[in-house]
Formats: structure tokens, sequence, C-alpha cells
């Protein structure tokens, strides 16, 4: 329904070429059975939009027949599987029609429903549309209809479920039904490779479907599963697979027994629940496996990867918390649901108590496997969560680590800066005493000279002085040049005796004083 529209109960119009021309009775599905289910509430739930229509993708029904004695039919008895063919659904319909004689229960197993099959089977089998919109949207759901009192009624199961499944690479773009947009977003929809497992073919998690609808009818070959596959290209369980697990129950003792024991057609329902408990537990083993292979990984490796799939696993732990809670309650409704057909004649009322009792016990028996896989699935939370806050110490360890290092760095250039500054601050002050004493100093040496313009009967002038003091002046930078290994007046590696003749090879090479006499500009001559 439209919550927002204020309209009245929408009407489809008939055209008058759809009055003149008599559709098929399963044409009008749903809206021919339930009223209220217009065109554009089947549009709104997409219920005809899920449906394969891929002509490449065949839609084929798979039959599994349970006898009036509680055994299966073997698989080379059993009605071969049909290809549903556009141009000859008519025959589809009346095969549909016809009634098995000698069955307690018939398994109808769809692959890639195309429309015009799930309109058949709606009208053949009166269900209510909301098994279609729940299974095609993987909505989960469990309820019951059309009860009517010692005859029979209908359920429904919609279970969604974890199983392990061999990776795939050139079907990676077709594995998961919903596909994150956003760059780093976490979808809890998603598959989960285990990387881990130690195979030769690596293996993924993925979300899949069970999807069960019951007609429990106490008319000779009346009761019917009908369970719902979706398109091939999801990679979920197909009919096919589901029905040779189905025909593996049949083969087994302990439930030939039960069947042989009670005539209630909902034993078969429930065996089938107990494959999505089988890939539960496998799942959650190879999970287990994949969560200590991370464990280890974080100790060994700093690794920014290992982080952020363990926040996507501990996202997907708490959705897997939430599916299994579903399973838990689709069996309990089982259990708290009979059927309205133990209340007619067929069934003593001994039969009746002890049909009752079996239910008990056998859906004691899966609510307590339910119960130890939600005990492994909160380890497998709290491992992730430790390994998540091992991760955080390792990182936080790591940074404090590195400010650490950074601080005691800090403080040693801070300690190397001030005994900087103490030892300029020395300088200045025997800068600031030199510049005091020399002026003196320098007067001092003028007076002291024995030069005749200044002491009279000397030998000596203030001429020779000044020859003598450039003399000595430049044999000193001479010298000193001389020694320098490194110095811009000649080639570095040059031997000493080379060096002391610098002053005429540095005026005599090209890149000597005249090239740089040459290179000034003659106003900074």
């Amino acid at each position: 329904m439209d919550l927002e529209s204020e309209t009245a109960l929408e009407t489809e119009p008939v055209s008058p070429s759809r009055q003149s021309v008599e559709p098929p009775e399963w044409r009008g599905y749903p809206q021919s059975l339930f009223g209220n289910w217009v065109a554009d509430r089947v549009s709104r739930c997409k219920m005809v939009e899920n449906c394969s229509k891929e002509s490449r993708e065949k839609c084929r029904i798979y039959y599994v027949d349970v006898l009036d004695t509680g055994k299966f039919k073997s698989a080379k008895d059993t009605d071969p599987p049909i290809d549903v063919d556009e141009r000859a659904l008519s025959e589809l319909w009346d095969q549909l029609q016809t009634e098995p004689t000698g069955l307690r229960l018939r398994v109808l197993l769809v692959d890639n429903m195309k429309h015009p099959v799930l309109q058949m089977l709606g009208t053949r089998y009166n269900i209510e549309p909301f098994f279609f919109t729940s299974s095609s949207n993987w909505i989960p759901s469990r309820y019951q209809e059309e009860v009517n009192k010692q005859k029979g009624d209908h359920i429904t199961v919609t279970l969604l479920f974890v199983r392990t499944a061999p990776w795939e690479k050139t079907a990676a773009s077709s594995q998961n039904k919903h596909i994150s947009d956003g760059e780093g977003a976490i979808d809890t929809q998603e598959s989960l490779p285990l990387r881990s497992v130690v195979s030769s073919v690596e293996k993924y998690l993925l979300q899949d479907l069970l999807a069960l609808h019951m007609i429990r009818s106490s008319e000779p070959s009346g009761s019917t599963i009908i369970s719902y596959h979706p398109s091939a290209h999801w990679k979920r369980t197909t009919a096919e697979q589901l029905k040779r697990l189905v025909h593996k129950v049949g083969e087994s003792v302990y439930w030939q027994k039960i069947f042989e024991q009670s005539k209630d057609p909902t034993f078969v329902f429930l065996a089938i629940l107990w494959y999505a408990l089988y890939a539960w537990d496998e799942s959650l083993d190879h999970l287990y496996t994949h969560i200590n292979w991370l464990e280890t990984n974080v100790l060994l490796t700093n690794d920014s990867h290992l982080t952020t799939e363990l926040h996507t696993i501990q996202a997907q732990l708490f959705h897997y918390t939430s599916l299994l809670e579903d399973f838990r309650k689709s069996v309990n409704f089982v259990r708290s649901t009979p059927s309205p057909v133990l209340e007619s004649h067929e069934f003593t009322e001994q039969a009746r108590s002890d049909t009752h009792k079996l239910m008990q016990k056998e859906c004691d028996n899966l609510l307590s496997e339910i119960d130890r896989l939600g005990f492994q699935l909160k380890n497998i939370i709290d491992l992730v969560y430790f390994i998540s806050i091992l991760d955080s110490t390792i990182v936080n360890f790591n940074v404090q680590a590195k400010a650490t290092v950074n601080f005691v760095d800090s403080r040693r250039m801070q300690e190397l800066t001030k005994a900087t500054v103490r030892d300029s601050a020395a300088m200045k002050q025997i800068s600031y005493l030199t510049m005091i004493f020399l002026p003196a100093s320098f007067i001092a040496s003028v007076f002291g000279m024995n030069v005749r313009e200044i002491i009279g009967g000397a030998t000596e002038t203030i001429g020779h002085y000044a020859i003598v003091s450039v003399a000595f002046t430049v044999v000193t930078a001479w010298l000193v040049v001389a020694f320098q290994t490194h110095s811009p007046f000649h080639e570095q590696g040059t031997g000493f005796w080379r060096r002391l003749a610098w002053p005429f090879l540095y005026v005599t090479r090209p890149t000597g004083l005249r090239q740089s006499l040459r290179s000034q500009p003659i106003g900074d001559m």
C-alpha cells in the first residue's frame, strides 16, 4: 500500500479488447483472488519485477514425491523436471491441475521463477501474494493463513541464512544481490572472503534464501510444499540442489522412521529447515578459522587493511545474529502452529498426541542446535572485539612510541639550542671586551713604535713599517690558502706543492681572476 496516498482503493480499468477476449484463469492473479492487489500495488511490491526475465534462463520445476507410506519416490521414478515454455503454458497449467495419486506430499521446487509460473502457482494453490513478495524481496517472514478446521491451512517461512561457497572469479560481479555503491561503506549483504581457509579453492560466505510455502490438506495428495529459488546468476541454492538434499532426507533411516510414525507432512517441512542449520554450522566453523588467522596477522603486522576488515566483519556478525534469531523464530513458529489436519478423522487421539510429542521433540532438537550456533557466534563476536581492542592497543602503542621518540628528540634539540645561546652570549661578552680594549691597544702600539716621526733619533720610518707589514700579510694569506685542501683559489685534489703556486695558477686559469673580472659589471668595478 502507498501510505502517503489519500485516494480510495485503486481500481484497474479493463480495456474493451480485454473484455472481448477471455484470458486464461491464472492470468488475473493476484487481483482475481485478492481484489486489493491491483496493478499499482503489484508494481510497488516488485513481485513481477523480481521474476526472471532473461530468455536464456529457463524456468524449471522439480518434483519430490512422498508416498502415503512415508517413503520417498526414488529419483529415477520421480517425474522429470518441467521446462517452462512460453508457447506451451496451457499444457503446464493442465499438468498442475492434475491430482497425483498415492502421495502424502509433493514438493515443487521452482528455479528462475517466471511471471506466468508465479500466476499459475498462486491461482492453483490459492497462495497469498505475501509469499511471493517476501521471497522475491528477501524479507524474512513466517505466518499462517487459510485455516480451515479439520481440513488444512497454509504456512509460509521465508528464511535468510549464511552458507559457504567456493569463490568463482568469473562470477565475482554477480555473487551479491546487493552491491555497495559508496567506497569504503560497509554492506552487510555483501559476501565475505575467507582467505585463511586451508584449501585449494578459496571460500567466501554469502547470504542465501530458503523460501517455503506449504499447503497442508486432509485430502489425499492435497499437501504441497512450494520452494522459491532466485535467478541463477545470484549464485544461491538452486532448486536442483535442494531437490537432491530433500531426496537424501528420504534416504535417512532416522527421518524415515519419523515419516512412518506420523502422517503429518509438516515433518518434511521441518527436515528442509535442517539444511539452513548445516549451512550455518559450516559457515561459522570457517569464519572462526578466518578470525584466528586475522588475530595472528594483527600481532605480526601493522596492516591498516586488517583493521578495516575487522570493522566489516563486526558489522556482518551483528547482522548474522539477527538472521540466526529469525531462524529460531521460524522453528518456534512451526512448533507452535499445529496443523488443522490433525483434527480430521484420519488421526486418532493417540496419533494426534504422538505426533504432537514427536514434533515438539524434533523442534527442540533443532532449537538446541540453533542455541549452540548462537553461543558459537557470540564467541566469534567476542573474539573479533578482543582482536579489535588488541589492534587499537598496538596502534596506540606505536603512536605513543613515536611521540615519545619525538619528545626526546625535541628535548635534546632544546638543550642544544640553550647551549648554543649560552655560547653566543659568552662570545658577545668577549666581543664587547675586545671592542673596549682594541682602540687602546692600537694607540699603545702606535705610540710604542720606534720611528723618526714619533721618536727623535730613531733609525726607522713609517714607510718601512708599512712595507714590512704588507709583505708579511701577503705571505701569511698565501700560506693559509696553500695549506687549505678546499678553496676557491685552487682546484680540489691538487697537491701541496702545486697549491703553493696558487696565485699564479689562479690568475692564469680561464675560470680564474680574469674570467671573474670580465664577467663583473663595469659599474660594480
